[in-house]
């Protein structure tokens, strides 16, 4: 990625306009959804952690010990520079260099190192927002208000969960609160790539499924999604989560407008980009 870091505030309205983030909501999101992934992941046996995930070369025992990593977000300070991409953060190699510190770990203490990082972020995230502590930390594209990397915490366990699942031809119980929140993530950092790419994005996309709903973007002077929640007909959220993300087909992306299909597609196309990492 290029281009300068933004300031940005991300607005999810429900219909009635009554919140922005509603963090604390949001905390109790995540709560049932490592719950539940915690004890799908339990009936696991040798075979299913050592099986392939949607990301390349990452076992789902390889997966899970990631999520231990990214939920420790959970817990840092003001300022915090571990995403930032100009500190030598990149998504596509940074996790899997973090991973060496847990080699050889069984997936017995894996999953009970996910249930103490877990419970751990959850009690200082609650904590905050009970003494309304109010910081930025660095996120890949900019200095963000600390509840926004309790959502991308949120986004990338959705995502990581159905790598797991997807890959093992297991359906997912439908999470209509999680899915929203993790749609409403995925486009709106798709958005601020492409605002780092110049590319504007001013758009209304209409979702169906689990979490779907009115999406507004704009990234005019900053980037910002409103977002109505409501039944609908329209892509389902789920699968235009996963095509930002560089997972499935882009396909589900064509009724949109050249300009913004492009443009949303810049997160993906870097995601899916190989590295020399010699």
């Amino acid at each position: 990625m290029t281009g300068n870091s933004l300031t940005h505030m991300l607005l999810l309205r429900t219909a009635g306009g009554q919140c922005d983030l509603e963090p604390k909501r949001l905390l109790d999101v995540f709560a049932d959804q490592r719950r539940r992934l915690r004890a799908d992941l339990g009936s696991f046996g040798p075979e299913e952690w050592a099986a392939p995930t949607r990301c390349p070369g990452w076992s789902a025992h390889d997966v899970v010990r990631h999520l231990c990593d990214v939920t420790r977000a959970l817990t840092a300070g003001p300022g915090d520079r571990t995403y930032d991409m100009h500190a030598g953060f990149d998504p596509r190699t940074t996790p899997s260099r973090w991973l060496a510190a847990s080699a050889g770990e069984s997936p017995a203490a894996t999953l009970d190192r996910l249930a103490a990082t877990t419970d751990e972020a959850l009690v200082s995230a609650r904590e905050r927002l009970t003494r309304d502590d109010r910081f930025d930390v660095v996120l890949p594209y900019g200095p963000m208000d600390w509840t926004v990397q309790a959502l991308h915490v949120l986004w990338d366990s959705w995502l990581h969960e159905r790598d797991i699942f997807l890959a093992l031809r297991a359906g997912r119980p439908a999470d209509a609160e999680a899915t929203g929140y993790a749609s409403a993530y995925g486009l709106f950092i798709a958005a601020a790539v492409a605002h780092m790419f110049g590319d504007g994005v001013s758009e209304r996309l209409v979702l169906g499924g689990d979490g779907g709903g009115v999406f507004e973007l704009d990234t005019n002077d900053s980037v910002t999604l409103t977002v109505t929640r409501t039944a609908t007909d329209g892509p389902p959220a789920a699968a235009v989560t996963d095509a930002l993300a560089g997972r499935g087909s882009a396909a589900v992306l064509d009724g949109l407008p050249d300009q913004a299909r492009t443009a949303l597609t810049h997160l993906a196309t870097f995601f899916t980009t190989e590295v020399d990492e010699t």
